[in-house]
């Protein structure tokens, strides 16, 4: 017997907080609006960023190019390598992303140039401040908009505070019971039995019960607010449901994190069937990437890339972390042979930074849940640690278009 991944109630408990949001047609629509310079601009200026985004207009216009190195050197690309996109995290906000802007344009000139990332991820928890406030906006209107990076990542953590209000018109919209414990001025915060953060086991991928209602709330509200279309996913049944969810809205799309341990072509396989389950009509899906687990090789990866190939979903790319943070994973974790392995085989590869490779002051997990006043406080601390890992991105990337890889940054690098 084979069983639905989400059952009657499931279906009906999603059915009814998408519709409490709007529906997938307003939902898309508010997105594509809030995607908009214009808008995001006029917002930020009432907000308060308007002078930050005006300089992070005029920083980008000195960023180094390049299609300079790609002249200087005489570089050609060869068809049957595959293409490298390149990817950093930890853009933890609108001054530490200012902060690093500050520093990738001041090597604009230099022999040491750095580029903008194609793909930007951040793991901050999605408060109302955050979300609300504009400081996720001028986020995403700096990497976005102005440098023309394609993909800007969000991390939705279930175990932040919100008002408990909100958990009593979750309760009657979706017809559920959730499990939460007062947190303080009338906030209330999901009971995480397997608590590894403040925030959560591992940036929330405790989502035990019904909880997969609050990721997805939480992911609805942040973009119908910000235009944030991009999250991470780190659950099974989160991705389950997100697959559903956004199955008939274009504009909302997700990245599985590493975390989910797809290390192996079995839970691959399992991932491709749960996106299968919910496929669009025109063989797309809300999954945009996949972040294979850091125990893969080079091997198990481009079995996964055949895989995924033969499967006939559409518009999905699987990314791989070239360094880790010291406190995510084995320490000397280094990938880089591994790429040169995807690529020289014809396949595409995402290569993700989540660090350069230096133990360096604030390249830890512990920075990515730190408070908003402590962030803000360690603001230039952290966009050092930003341009470094798109330093080392860059010159990574420089060496694989010696070898006649292609290689996508941001637009505001060309």
């Amino acid at each position: 017997m084979k069983y639905k991944l989400l059952s009657n109630c499931d279906l009906k408990a999603i059915d009814a907080l998408k519709e409490f949001h709007g529906g997938a047609a307003k939902i898309g629509s508010t997105i594509k609006e809030m995607r908009k310079f214009e808008t995001r601009k006029r917002i930020l200026a009432e907000k308060g960023f308007g002078d930050m985004i005006a300089d992070a207009e005029v920083l980008v216009k000195r960023f180094p190019k390049v299609t300079d190195f790609i002249q200087q050197n005489n570089i050609s690309f060869n068809d049957k390598l595959g293409v490298a996109t390149s990817q950093v995290s930890g853009w933890q906000g609108a001054k530490v992303t200012h902060n690093a802007m500050q520093r990738i344009a001041a090597t604009a000139n230099t022999t040491n140039p750095c580029y903008i990332p194609s793909e930007c991820i951040s793991v901050v928890a999605l408060t109302d401040n955050y979300i609300y406030n504009g400081d996720l906006m001028a986020t995403l209107a700096m990497t976005e908009n102005i440098m023309g990076a394609a993909k800007f990542c969000s991390t939705n953590l279930i175990g932040i505070p919100h008002p408990t209000s909100r958990f009593k018109e979750l309760e009657k919209v979706t017809g559920k019971t959730f499990e939460a414990d007062c947190a303080g001025e009338n906030c209330s915060a999901l009971i995480l039995k397997n608590q590894g953060t403040f925030f959560g086991n591992f940036g929330g991928i405790e989502v035990a019960n019904d909880n997969h209602l609050f990721y997805l709330d939480g992911i609805t509200r942040t973009a119908l607010s910000t235009g944030n279309d991009f999250f991470l996913n780190p659950s099974w049944s989160s991705i389950i449901a997100a697959c559903y969810y956004a199955r008939e809205i274009p504009e909302l799309t997700f990245k599985v994190s590493m975390l989910l341990a797809t290390q192996n072509l079995m839970q691959f396989r399992m991932l491709l069937n749960i996106i299968n389950e919910y496929i669009r009509d025109d063989g797309t899906t809300p999954i945009y990437e996949i972040n294979v687990g850091n125990g893969a090789t080079a091997e198990t990866f481009i079995k996964c890339a055949k895989a995924l190939d033969e499967s006939g979903i559409k518009g999905v790319s699987l990314s791989a972390h070239m360094y880790i943070n010291p406190d995510l994973g084995m320490a000397g974790f280094n990938w880089t042979p591994n790429a040169y392995k995807v690529l020289e085989n014809g396949t595409n590869l995402t290569y993700k930074y989540e660090s350069d490779g230096t133990a360096r002051d604030m390249d830890t997990m512990a920075a990515y849940f730190l408070s908003e006043e402590d962030r803000e406080l360690n603001a230039e601390k952290i966009g050092e640690v930003i341009y470094y890992k798109s330093l080392k991105a860059s010159q990574d990337g420089m060496d694989f278009m010696k070898k006649g890889i292609k290689v996508i940054f941001g637009e505001g690098s060309y």
